[in-house]
């Protein structure tokens, strides 16, 4: 979220894009819609791990502050069980992640009235103890590294001997 803005107005918006496009060739833009939550949906292998409600900090527009210190301040965080998550929610995270692979992502999503909007795909998502493991515990990690063992020994398995 370091750089992400938020602009109001057409001024606003000409100002900016001028000020971005003087470090980068592209900038890409998106309608603003609050919510109270954000879902982050994790995936491995085609499948959906855990999942987490992101808060946005009080009084701010997005999860994660960045302030003057340096040191930003976060909203809160609350892992939920897959179960108690809407299948519609998790349906739109395994079939936007299964686009691009059977890695390990963390898909963002916003619910605004009946639809579902992907924020993002992220392919290096937090996996914070207490937070994204809340559901499975120790559980989600060895889930994890039996997945990657297998891909291993799967590799192994197609390398021929010299």
């Amino acid at each position: 979220s370091q750089g992400v803005i938020k602009v109001e107005t057409r001024a606003e918006y000409l100002t900016e894009a001028t000020r971005l496009l003087e470090k980068s060739e592209l900038i890409i833009a998106q309608e603003f819609m609050p919510t109270e939550f954000d879902w982050r949906i994790g995936v491995f292998n085609r499948r959906a791990l855990y999942a987490c409600r992101y808060y946005m900090v009080g009084g701010h527009w997005q999860i994660l502050q960045h302030g003057q210190s340096g040191l930003p301040r976060e909203g809160r965080t609350e892992g939920v069980p897959l179960d108690q998550v809407p299948a519609h929610i998790v349906a739109t995270a395994l079939k936007v992640s299964n686009l691009i692979g059977n890695g390990l992502y963390g898909v963002d999503l916003k619910e605004v009235g009946s639809r579902i909007y992907v924020m993002e795909v992220n392919d290096n998502p937090n996996i914070d103890h207490g937070v994204e493991d809340t559901a499975l515990g120790m559980e989600l990690y060895l889930e994890i590294m039996r997945g990657l063992l297998a891909r291993v020994e799967e590799r192994k398995g197609e390398r021929k001997p010299r």
